[in-house]
């Protein structure tokens, strides 16, 4: 085997958490990106983000995607999504790279016949200027034709606070402080305008216990989404300490090690628990549609809630599936 490439940012890493611990954020990015309606009840399956990718001189290569998955919805779809701080020129390359392998681990020999399915593909931009592309293209010349695709193009720094919430891109709370980051020389000298900033801040905390209190979101995903607004504050603001201090003094300090992860496995266990009361009452079926409901409420994905029904009911997984349709 080659040597390996692993390529990872602070900000890969909170993009792969949000979506891996909440999943169901991902479905109102979808449906932003792509003009999907889905309604968010759609099972999300995620793939492997680790790819070998073949390279000249017979070399091996390891590139993490940041997240590929398919949506079970009236028809199976794969996305594959990246979160990039910036364009560059290499764009492109890596998506065919990416793309290409995700294709193949799911192609399809009938006969003599190869059949691979690209997914849909997009980038999130965390920075963006005036030369930042609207959609990149890949373009495949083949002795068969020519045949091409786009790749979608989300922006994060277009989106205000007020349509952030309106349309359900939490996803993007983490990375809403980039709005501000020319901004931050500014901020530091002048407690007026780092005032300004604190109280957009306290409204974007204000809008997630709002939907908190509806019951819209779990209080872990809620935690998730202030922890890792703090993790993208600490490297983007690492040089600006009032700007990094006054915005943590709004959203709180770290929460996701202990508390989020505590609410988590408490209500998992919970939920596991008036399952089996119920289950007790009304026979097990009922107890696990009992444990799945509870379960789906505090936003618990479902690879974790399949994961606790063959554990605790002792399931094997295509009996554990049935209760999560």
């Amino acid at each position: 085997m080659g040597e390996a490439t692993i390529t990872s940012t602070p900000y890969d890493d909170v993009f792969r958490t949000l979506l891996n611990d909440c999943s169901s954020l991902i479905i109102p990015v979808i449906n932003e990106v792509f003009g999907e309606a889905y309604s968010g009840r759609e099972e999300i399956v995620f793939s492997p983000n680790e790819h070998f990718l073949n390279q000249q001189g017979g070399k091996e290569g390891e590139r993490i995607t940041d997240t590929s998955f398919k949506i079970l919805g009236e028809e199976v779809k794969k996305y594959h999504l990246e979160c990039q701080s910036s364009t560059d020129n290499s764009m492109a390359v890596r998506f065919f790279e990416y793309d290409t392998q995700i294709a193949l681990d799911e192609g399809e020999l009938k006969g003599n016949v190869l059949t691979v399915t690209f997914p849909h593909s997009a980038v999130l931009f965390l920075r963006c200027t005036a030369a930042t592309p609207s959609r990149l293209k890949i373009r495949m010349v083949t002795p068969g034709g020519t045949a091409e695709y786009g790749i979608q193009v989300m922006k994060a720094q277009q989106y205000t606070i007020d349509e952030i919430f309106e349309k359900g891109l939490l996803l993007l709370i983490p990375f809403y402080i980039f709005s501000h980051e020319k901004q931050f020389a500014e901020y530091e000298k002048d407690e007026t305008k780092l005032k300004a900033l604190q109280k957009e801040y306290e409204q974007i905390k204000n809008k997630l216990e709002d939907l908190l209190n509806q019951g819209a979101i779990s209080e872990y995903t809620r935690c998730t989404i202030i922890d890792m607004s703090n993790k993208v504050l600490e490297h983007i603001a690492v040089k600006y300490h009032s700007v990094k201090e006054g915005v943590k003094s709004v959203m709180g300090g770290r929460v996701l090690e202990y508390e989020a992860k505590a609410i988590r496995e408490e209500g998992i266990e919970k939920g596991i628990e008036k399952g089996m009361e119920k289950g007790m009452e009304k026979g097990i079926a009922e107890g696990i549609k009992g444990t799945v409901s509870i379960l789906k409420k505090l936003d618990i994905s479902p690879q974790t809630i399949m994961q606790k029904l063959q554990e605790q009911y002792h399931l094997d997984p295509e009996e554990a599936k049935k209760y999560l349709l």
